[in-house]
């Protein structure tokens, strides 16, 4: 439940109109309340590719697609989330090309890449070929959408809002904890309302408010590789990264890169 008034929404909705990037609240009489811990339940274990370096997760008609990236490795993959059998994998990345976040959006995937600057499009569910790139001149990191906009991350405290056409940028919002930056938002999912986001190298998730940037809820996962697969670390296990949720289910998962184990949550 969000806590603002009526008026002080429209001024933070007006604010968002601003294209100017911004690392930290909106307007700085506005205070936040406290960010609370959200608490879940592991309600399911499903298995997980652990060649596939986790960038971006997406439900969509009832199937798990995955971007991976660690460039020539990089792909874009349709799974069975309860097999974790691949149905189709597109390996589109090179000794240059390091894939990063995906988003479907009207019929459309949409995948971000690293350092290079360029946005494949592919229609869906043909993932084996680009019917377009589109030029993005950040860092790709995170990806998702919000029904009427793309919503981007890029490793810094910001988030981008584009439009799904042309890229072109919309709004910039600065993203901020009790009126501190929130760096490395790496993966995103859009939630009912809210933006959730992996905090790149730790087992965070935070829950964002998109209309004034305030991390309101967080999700913690420490512990989470010892307790469930302690016997399958390795030196190529790596950081906690992939949310995907279905709105028709409920159904909320979350992964890793290189992680032998995907996981249903329940929000409590």
């Amino acid at each position: 439940m969000k806590k603002y008034s009526a008026i002080l929404t429209l001024v933070i909705l007006a604010a968002c109109s601003n294209k100017d990037d911004t690392d930290g609240p909106l307007d700085p009489g506005i205070v936040p309340a406290k960010t609370t811990a959200i608490p879940y339940t592991i309600v399911a274990e499903y298995p997980h590719d652990t060649s596939a370096y986790t960038q971006g997760l997406e439900f969509y008609n009832g199937k798990l697609y995955e971007s991976t990236g660690d460039f020539e490795a990089s792909s874009v993959r349709i799974t069975d989330y309860k097999t974790g059998k691949i149905e189709k994998k597109h390996m589109m990345g090179s000794t240059s090309v390091f894939g990063e976040g995906i988003t479907i959006f009207k019929n459309k995937l949409y995948q971000l890449t690293w350092k290079n600057n360029i946005v494949y499009v592919y229609d869906v569910p043909n993932i084996e070929t680009p019917v377009k790139t589109i030029k993005w001149p950040y860092e790709g990191w995170g990806l998702t959408n919000n029904g009427n906009d793309l919503i981007i991350s890029d490793g810094s405290a910001k988030l981008y809002f584009v439009n799904a056409d042309d890229f072109r940028l919309k709004s910039t919002i600065g993203v901020t904890e009790n009126g501190s930056p929130v760096y490395n938002l790496n993966e995103l999912e859009y939630i009912e309302g809210w933006v959730f986001a992996n905090i790149y190298q730790s087992d965070i998730i935070v829950k964002i408010d998109p209309a004034s940037g305030f991390v309101v809820g967080k999700m913690d996962f420490t512990g989470i590789k010892e307790k469930f697969f302690a016997d399958k670390i390795t030196d190529r296990t790596d950081f906690f990264n992939g949310i995907a949720y279905d709105s028709s289910t409920k159904k909320f998962l979350i992964t890793g890169k290189r992680w032998p184990k995907m996981f249903e949550l329940k929000l409590n």
